[in-house]
C-alpha cells in the first residue's frame, strides 16, 4: 500500500521516500563537490561497478577519490528516480535491501550524456552498491523510418 493514512504516510511510502532521499543526497552532494557529505551517503564497503568497461571500485575512500579526481567540470541533473523499498525477511532469513534506479543527464563542458545508475541501499540507509551504465547515442538502423518519430 502506498497511499498514506490520515496520520501520515504508510510504511511503503516512507521507505521509498527514505531511499529516494538517499539517492537525491548522493547526486546533490556530488554536484556540490561536498565530498564529506557525499561520503556520508555511502556504506564503508560500497561496491561500484561499470559493466561496460568491466571496472570495479571497492570501498568508500576509493570511490569518493574516483569522483573527486574525475576529469572535467562535470554536472549531473536527475531526470528520474524509481525506488523499490526494502522487504523484511522471514524469521531466520535476511530481508532484501532497498533498490533505487536513477536516470541522470550529465554534462562535461559541451558534451552531454545520460547515465542509468542502480543503487542498493543497506539497512543503515547508506548506499552499499552502485552499478552505472553510460549508454552511447547512435543512429537507428535503416528500414524503420516509417514507424518512428525522431526527436
Amino acid at each position: 500500500m502506498t497511499a498514506g493514512t490520515p496520520e501520515g504516510p504508510s510504511e511503503g511510502t516512507s521507505a521509498r521516500a527514505d531511499l529516494r532521499g538517499t539517492v537525491e543526497r548522493f547526486w546533490a552532494t556530488a554536484e556540490a563537490r561536498d565530498w564529506a557529505a557525499f561520503a556520508e551517503t555511502l556504506a564503508e564497503d560500497v561496491m561500484y561497478e561499470l559493466p561496460q568497461t568491466r571496472e570495479r571500485i571497492r570501498g568508500r575512500e576509493r570511490y569518493v577519490e574516483f569522483n573527486r579526481e574525475y576529469p572535467g567540470d562535470w554536472h549531473a541533473r536527475i531526470e528520474r528516480i524509481v525506488t523499490e523499498p526494502r522487504r523484511p525477511g522471514q524469521p531466520g532469513q535476511p530481508g532484501q535491501p532497498g533498490q533505487v534506479v536513477s536516470w541522470t543527464h550529465v554534462t562535461v563542458g559541451l558534451e552531454e550524456m545520460h547515465a542509468i545508475s542502480f543503487f542498493t541501499v543497506d539497512e543503515d540507509g547508506r548506499i552499499a552498491a552502485i552499478t552505472d551504465f553510460w549508454p552511447e547515442p547512435y543512429e537507428p538502423p535503416a528500414g524503420r523510418e516509417h514507424l518512428v518519430e525522431r526527436y
